[in-house]
């Protein structure tokens, strides 16, 4: 009985996350269509410092947000921070931003995934988000997210919200031209990128990666 409700949560799930991963493949391939202003790879590694810097300043918010001060957000915290908010999100749109952000499904996000929550509420510029993000307190950092989706946008050439293993070779290769290493470190990233290994990269899992190559831990704290 237990596996057969397990599945059935994991389909609820899947289902859910693919209505949420739809509308992020739309939104990135409407702003796919402004193009990027990134020439190369380079031009994103020369980023990171100052997006690391950035990220440490969305600690503040997570702290308003973890209740508790477990070091984690739950999703009852994220319902009563956006109703005192007052943010017009539904129970299902809060719940599949968090089931999206929450990779390691324990029914926590912490501080890397909530950056990546922080940068999809900015990707999916619907009228409530708008709201969401002036009261969140994410004004100052948009440009950072502009950035991130700048280059998603340069990494995925043909424009279809996502990114392919040829796609990243492409990438690296206008980076290091005639470098014999380039496939090899064109595959490293990608494989990195890759978390669900389905051979695509979407926006969320480029996020999850770019957390990590900046040096955000999953358990980042104040003290190191």
């Amino acid at each position: 009985m237990g596996g057969v409700l397990g599945r059935h949560d994991s389909h609820k799930r899947s289902l859910h996350g693919s209505k949420l991963e739809a509308k992020m493949v739309d939104a990135m391939q409407q702003r796919a269509s402004q193009g990027t202003s990134l020439k190369s790879f380079d031009g994103i590694i020369m980023k990171f410092p100052k997006i690391d810097e950035s990220f440490r300043k969305c600690k503040t918010i997570f702290e308003q947000f973890d209740e508790d001060s477990n070091g984690e957000i739950d999703k009852e915290e994220l319902k009563h921070c956006f109703q005192k908010l007052e943010i017009s999100f539904t129970e299902e749109e809060i719940c599949d931003l968090f089931e999206a952000c929450d990779i390691n499904e324990d029914m926590g996000m912490k501080f890397n995934e909530f950056i990546v929550f922080l940068c999809l509420v900015y990707l999916l510029n619907e009228p409530a988000v708008s709201e969401a993000k002036t009261k969140m307190g994410l004004g100052n950092l948009e440009s950072t997210f502009e950035t991130l989706v700048d280059a998603f946008v340069f990494l995925d050439k043909n424009k279809d919200g996502y990114v392919s293993k040829d796609e990243m070779i492409q990438a690296i290769n206008e980076t290091t031209t005639g470098e014999r290493s380039s496939g090899r470190i064109a595959m490293k990233r990608f494989e990195e990128m890759d978390w669900d290994k389905n051979g695509m990269v979407s926006f969320k899992e480029f996020m999850f990666a770019f957390t990590r190559w900046v040096g955000i831990d999953e358990n980042e704290d104040d003290d190191e």
